[in-house]
């Protein structure tokens, strides 16, 4: 449980009433993002206040009647969701970096240069979105922000968003280990096994995955592979 001094007011008004949470603004964030928390580790009381500061409690029937439900959790939710987290100066500008970073690792492992099929390195990112004069909000999800922030940065770099479709083909001898490999680290694709016991595979990853997956690969096979970039 986040400590009182710690916390930060959640608020959310409906129907002419006024409901407030004390929160951790971190898990706050993480609660905006979809990500899953513990509300123990939330909230600094297990109260709804119509008044925080004061210490009033809002009543069962109208926390019903707004809410239509009595569940903690999910009352909560929809107040930092739909309302409003009020963060100190500090604690802004400490979210405001934590999303900045986020958000240039994002662009970094998505996004890539289509002239060259080659990711974007992080300082180019940086130093671009900076020229471009980017404002990132510390409350709204990454993913609420990439298309626009993108858009700007269209005007600086050549950059895509589009997947990179990669084939690999593989010996037989080295087919069960790259096999495992991609099923470990690249998730769901495609494989066709030969009749001689090789592999072919066929990938869609995001650009920033490609040198990690090239290494994994030529790592893992005693003769050389086949790693290609299709055509888009």
């Amino acid at each position: 449980m986040v400590k009182l001094e710690d916390a930060v007011i959640a608020r959310y008004e409906s129907a002419g009433h006024k409901f407030e949470v004390l929160v951790d603004p971190d898990l706050a964030s993480d609660i905006k993002e979809g990500k899953k928390v513990q509300l123990n580790d939330l909230l600094a009381a297990e109260s709804v206040y119509k008044d925080s500061k004061k210490g009033d409690v809002a009543s069962e029937q109208t926390v019903m009647e707004v809410f239509g439900s009595d569940n903690l959790e999910e009352i909560v939710k929809k107040i930092i969701k739909q309302g409003e987290v009020q963060l100190t100066t500090e604690q802004r500008k400490k979210m405001k970096e934590k999303k900045h970073k986020e958000i240039v690792n994002y662009i970094t492992r998505n996004a890539f240069n289509p002239k060259n099929s080659m990711p974007h390195p992080p300082q180019r990112i940086e130093t671009a979105m900076e020229e471009a004069g980017i404002n990132i909000d510390s409350m709204k999800t990454v993913s609420e922000q990439i298309p626009e922030i993108v858009k700007n940065l269209k005007r600086l770099l050549p950059i895509s968003m589009e997947k990179l479709k990669i084939a690999i083909k593989v010996s037989a001898a080295d087919s069960g280990k790259v096999s495992g490999i991609l099923h470990q680290n690249f998730g769901t694709h495609k494989e066709e096994w030969q009749s001689d016991g090789s592999l072919i595979a066929l990938l869609e990853i995001p650009a920033g995955l490609k040198n990690d997956l090239f290494d994994k690969v030529n790592k893992a096979c005693a003769e050389e592979p086949s790693i290609k970039i299709l055509e888009k």
